[in-house]
């Protein structure tokens, strides 16, 4: 596989609920009318919620790889997809925005690979840092967390609009400590970066081969050639009875759920079920609600609530340390309650 010209790849990593997609959406709003951008989102979660994020239009592809890692777990999916993408529509830019748990050296080795070698442009990597981050010691000393941004080459400050004046301060002083220095570092609010910072990057200036995590090695390792393309072909909920999903990697837990879209859930008795779960836990879905079709999300004590033009199914997910996550049937009673209508059902 080769093309005249290689397809530059920004990838913008970041640790759970740093803003990545808020970010990527701002970046697609400036896009350059005559570009056509492919956008690759993969979670840690099985559900998929970060793909229903972004609305469909014929200059933007987007492909959804969730219930894993990139560098790892998905490693073989990732390349054919990337394959699929770079043949059926050849995009003139690629986007690729790793779970908050994925290590980058093991993206690099795929992106940089003899398969993409002479198709793909590495450019910058971009990390997210959201200040309220460096205030968790478990967050902080996570491994991934610090390899995200040592292996970065320029950092986005997130969720700035919420963060207090010191917690700034520290975020700044933090990020100029790293070693690499990065070429850039800028405040992100509401996830807006200019499309300069994008289009005007350079190459990534990490050495191949860069040292990936064990955890990581280890799950690529057990993931083997075992794992299929079929393996993500998403079975359709039935009316009343959601399918239910969970994994366990790295030290956190992943719990979520898909309802069929004729399931409607009353807004009001919803949200205040999902105000009661356990804090620290990242909760994110899209849902259809008597309201319309809302997109809920959930990160570091913010909560935000807007429109979707989402219409295939309810999707909603639980991450969460291990020791965290609250029982998969307490949480799913409380969630069927929140239908409307009579009756409830579950399937796993």
């Amino acid at each position: 596989m080769q093309n005249a010209t290689p397809v530059p790849v920004h990838v913008v990593t970041g640790f759970l609920g740093s803003g990545k997609s808020t970010l990527i959406r701002s970046l697609i709003e400036q896009k350059p009318e005559h570009e056509r951008w492919a956008i690759l989102v993969n979670e840690f979660g099985r559900i998929g919620i970060d793909q229903t994020m972004f609305e469909a239009r014929s200059d933007v592809i987007v492909k959804g790889l969730p219930g894993g890692c990139l560098c790892c777990q998905l490693a073989f999916v990732m390349q054919a997809t990337l394959v699929n993408l770079l043949h059926r529509h050849r995009p003139e830019r690629l986007i690729i925005e790793p779970s908050g748990l994925g290590h980058p050296a093991g993206l690099l080795d795929v992106l940089r690979g003899e398969a993409f070698s002479e198709v793909l442009d590495v450019r910058d990597i971009l990390v997210l840092l959201d200040p309220a981050r460096l205030d968790d010691s478990r967050s902080r000393e996570h491994e991934t967390f610090r390899d995200q941004l040592s292996m970065a080459d320029a950092v986005a400050l997130t969720m700035t609009d919420r963060a207090s004046a010191a917690q700034l301060g520290e975020a700044w002083r933090h990020a100029e400590s790293l070693w690499p220095a990065k070429k850039w570092i800028a405040e992100a609010p509401h996830g807006a970066l200019p499309i300069e910072r994008l289009l005007g990057s350079g190459a990534h200036r990490g050495e191949e081969g860069a040292a990936t995590s064990v955890d990581h090695d280890r799950l690529r390792h057990s993931a083997g050639a075992s794992v299929v393309l079929d393996d993500f072909a998403m079975a359709q909920p039935s009316p009343g009875c959601p399918l239910q999903e969970s994994d366990v990697a790295l030290g956190y837990a992943t719990l979520g759920w898909r309802w069929h879209p004729a399931d409607v859930f009353c807004l009001d008795r919803l949200t205040l079920a999902l105000d009661r779960l356990p804090a620290g836990l990242r909760v994110k879905g899209v849902l259809h609600t008597d309201v319309g079709w809302k997109l809920f999300n959930r990160a570091e004590g913010s909560i935000s609530l807007t429109d979707s033009a989402w219409r295939q199914d309810s999707r909603l997910e639980l991450i969460g340390e291990n020791e965290r996550l609250p029982a998969a049937e307490s949480v799913l009673s409380t969630l069927q309650g929140c239908r409307l209508g009579s009756g409830t059902g579950t399937s796993g």
